[in-house]
């Protein structure tokens, strides 16, 4: 499972979850809503969507503007579960042509393994795409055509930390590596855990690995695509490094006592707190954290994770899930379908997304803006987008990611495995995947 993903499970959990990890995570068909009464000769579709509190309720405010505009569409939303049996329900729904006319799910390696050019609508040459951004296209993009709108907001992955404590002892917001080991060692004199783990949700182990992707390709920019076709490993360099900055950090022993137990709420309350200076986490956790404190919002700033190079510092990003029209959808429902798809993608949209519920990070429709007192961290974020210093992850540029990363770095980070046998026994988890996905070159 993508980290995009289980943050998105996660954030179902804690009443948000990837890590994948994702704003779309797919589940069985659950409830159901007739959003206001029925335009007379109208067309009726459905707009299916997980049941995550926040996504429902994002839905349900757009179904209803929508609705209200009396457009000749009526617009039904539908709500399905999350988790893996849910993947399993998608796929069902597309292979017997009884999926919804509209449905969010994920975007990058995921939707990849839908068989897009066999169950979903090509939306590249559709007007509205001119208002999308590219690199969320990148996403939803397979075998040359385009297959999905952006729902939500971009995340970043890199690290979450306490401003109070930052300003206490004197640092800096760090932009290689050395000054970020460097930091952990002022913090640790302190008396306060550098880097905080929470291994009792083992997706959480990952974020030193995959938000550490920007510094890969900012070296390799060809990386992405030799590793797809099987000609660069984690186990080489620059790849290699990923590993190693996780055994780093456990080896000089800056992590939490407890790193082993304790789960991602736990974590973001030790950050909140000031016991923890630091967490490696995604940014759809903001929404979670800023309820913690009164103070927790504007407190809590974000920083990308640092490599070797501070003049190509940068960010990893996770693209938002998408919206997709099934192969299923005919005629005239086919018709309403990228009508609704096509408001989905316009700053209205947004707009209505901003008041229903606080975004976390950048919409990725050309003209939509965040609106003002947003948490610290969205900001910081933003400027990353704005100054576009950013790489999507890799999950976005490779439908590979082996299934068992997170049990892998769980041990690189516990000490159990070293940071060259982690890498090892990843790119072997990578291999089986990719044979698995029928991928020439494995």
């Amino acid at each position: 499972m993508s980290l995009h993903k289980k943050a998105r499970v996660a954030l179902a959990g804690l009443a948000v979850g990837a890590l994948s990890l994702s704003a779309c995570s797919a589940g069985a068909l659950g409830s159901s809503s007739d959003s206001g009464a029925a335009v007379a000769n109208s067309t009726t579709i459905t707009y299916l969507v997980d049941n995550g509190d926040t996504t429902v309720k994002t839905a349900q405010a757009l179904v209803d503007a929508y609705n209200a505009q009396k457009t000749g569409t009526t617009v039904k939303l539908e709500s399905r579960a999350q988790g893996t049996d849910g993947d399993n329900a998608v796929k069902t729904k597309l292979a017997t042509g009884d999926m919804a006319e509209v449905f969010a799910y994920n975007s990058g390696s995921l939707m990849a393994a839908l068989d897009p050019a066999k169950n979903l609508v090509p939306l590249t040459n559709e007007p509205y795409m001119s208002t999308v951004q590219d690199s969320f296209k990148t996403a939803v993009t397979y075998k040359g055509q385009v297959y999905g709108i952006p729902m939500g907001g971009a995340m970043g992955g890199g690290i979450l930390y306490n401003k109070k404590v930052f300003s206490q002892l004197g640092l800096s917001v760090p932009k290689t590596w050395a000054d970020f080991m460097a930091n952990n060692a002022k913090i640790k004199a302190a008396g306060i855990d550098p880097v905080i783990q929470t291994y009792g949700d083992t997706w959480t182990s990952q974020l030193f690995v995959l938000a550490d992707f920007h510094n890969i390709t900012a070296t390799d920019p060809q990386w992405a695509d030799n590793y797809t076709n099987n000609k660069a490993k984690y186990v080489s360099q620059p790849a290699l490094s990923s590993f190693q900055r996780l055994e780093a950090v456990a080896k000089a022993g800056y992590m939490n006592k407890d790193f082993a137990s304790i789960k991602n709420t736990q974590g973001l309350q030790a950050l909140v707190k000031g016991t923890g200076a630091q967490y490696p986490m995604l940014t759809f956790t903001i929404s979670a954290y800023v309820t913690m404190s009164d103070d927790a919002a504007q407190n809590i700033g974000f920083y990308a994770q640092p490599g070797d190079d501070a003049s190509k510092y940068g960010l990893t990003a996770w693209t938002p899930g998408g919206v997709y029209i099934p192969t299923s959808a005919k005629g005239a429902k086919l018709d309403a379908a990228k009508k609704f798809v096509a408001w989905l993608a316009t700053k209205d949209s947004c707009d209505i997304q901003s008041k229903a519920v606080a975004p976390s990070g950048p919409y990725m429709v050309k003209g939509c803006t965040l609106p003002s007192g947003l948490p610290a961290a969205v900001g910081d974020l933003q400027k990353f987008f704005d100054d576009g210093n950013v790489s999507p992850a890799l999950e976005f540029l490779s439908p590979i990611k082996g299934p068992n990363l997170e049990k892998i770095t769980v041990e690189v980070g516990s000490g159990i495995t070293s940071a060259a046998d982690g890498a090892k026994r990843y790119d072997e988890d990578v291999k089986k995947q990719a044979q698995q996905l029928g991928i020439a070159g494995w």
